[in-house]
């Protein structure tokens, strides 16, 4: 299918000639997600372990302003290669500390024209790292949202001799209360709303790390998949048409069960049932294409999944087209140890993140 773009001052048109050479108009929408690696205020909240991003440890006014105008480029610009009218709708965050700091991000002056309203709640994480939603309030309008939260517990029954892989680098471990055991980690974020005359409804995830392990660490992302296959369930009951994105920093691949089992995420839309799933993000892994890398080896946590009716050839709603990484060359590491990894905080100096960006765009007629 042959795709000639045409542009408006307000909206995008594509035209798709198809084998009637009937020519079609279509309108554009962008939606995101990031992982802002430690987006962090610098004041020292009690509640939380945050010590390490405060002025006594380095984390001066002028690194988080410069971490600010970092991730504000990112956000005004993700997505923009097809859709150069606008950036994204709506965009899915984690490891926010707070509603603050995205009140801090989306007045910057990078990203104050667009607009962006703040969906935020504190999650039980001990770091205080939350997740969120951003969105254009001229597009999207919210109808309701709230926070699901995640029980797991610690086994201690499965504790044993330390491995190699137990040793797995990452600074988001959790924590577990010494009572019950519970492991806190992110609420999973539900906000439903209209986008430009249509309901959809995004959720937005930060599984559990692979803290300990990615072995041992499974069965938490495996809850995680679970609870997110339960609300959109719930949301296929309601309204067996419903037009679902879940996004988010998975910490696992679009290959690990928590994915593919759990959530029952499909690679092909051919294998896409009714009520189903569909991963275009694990044709990407597929082909090598990461979000971030570990030891040299590249992995696809950053996922976009959406439901069937998204998939359905029928434009005359909003329907799936593509899906991409923003990797473009300033995001990446150019020099030391790290060379062609994600420009990440490094030396006391802020990055942009450990994480590539993700995006997909969404088509509909324009009659």
């Amino acid at each position: 299918m042959k795709i000639k773009q045409l542009f408006t001052a307000l909206i995008i048109l594509f035209t798709l000639s198809n084998v009637y050479s009937q020519e079609k108009k279509f309108k554009i929408h962008t939606v995101a997600f990031y992982n802002m690696e430690n987006l962090f205020d610098t004041i020292n909240d009690p509640k939380t372990n945050d010590e390490e991003y405060t002025p006594s440890n380095g984390w001066t006014s002028k690194n988080y302003n410069k971490k600010l105008d970092n991730l504000a480029r990112v956000l005004n610009e993700v997505g923009t290669g097809d859709n150069p009218i606008n950036s994204p709708v709506v965009i899915g965050v984690c490891e926010v500390e707070n509603r603050g700091v995205l009140e801090d991000l989306v007045k910057h002056p990078k990203l104050a024209a667009r607009g962006y309203n703040i969906i935020h709640f504190d999650s039980p994480d001990k770091r205080g790292i939350d997740v969120g939603l951003l969105y254009q309030g001229k597009y999207f309008t919210p109808t309701s949202y709230t926070n699901v939260p995640l029980y797991i517990y610690k086994d201690d029954s499965k504790n044993g001799k330390k491995t190699k892989e137990d040793e797995e680098n990452t600074d988001d471990k959790g924590s577990v209360d010494t009572k019950t055991k519970r492991i806190y980690t992110r609420d999973q974020l539900l906000v439903t709303g209209i986008l430009d005359g249509e309901e959809i409804s995004f959720i937005v995830n930060h599984w559990p790390s692979r803290s300990g392990g990615e072995k041992k660490s499974s069965p938490n992302r495996e809850a995680a998949g679970r609870l997110n296959r339960k609300i959109i369930d719930s949301l296929y009951k309601i309204n067996p048409n419903a037009k679902i994105i879940t996004m988010g920093d998975l910490n696992d691949g679009p290959y690990n069960k928590s994915v593919k089992k759990e959530l029952g995420a499909k690679a092909s839309k051919d294998e896409v049932k009714q009520f189903g799933i569909y991963n275009p993000m694990e044709k990407m892994s597929e082909d090598g294409i990461g979000t971030l890398a570990y030891r040299d080896s590249w992995d696809l946590f950053d996922q976009m999944l959406l439901s069937e009716p998204f998939i359905r050839k029928d434009f005359s709603t909003w329907t799936f087209w593509k899906a991409g990484v923003y990797n473009k060359p300033f995001l990446i590491n150019k020099e030391g140890p790290w060379k062609g990894y994600p420009l990440r905080n490094s030396n006391g100096v802020p990055g942009f993140s450990d994480h590539f960006p993700v995006y997909l765009y969404l088509a509909k007629e324009v009659k």
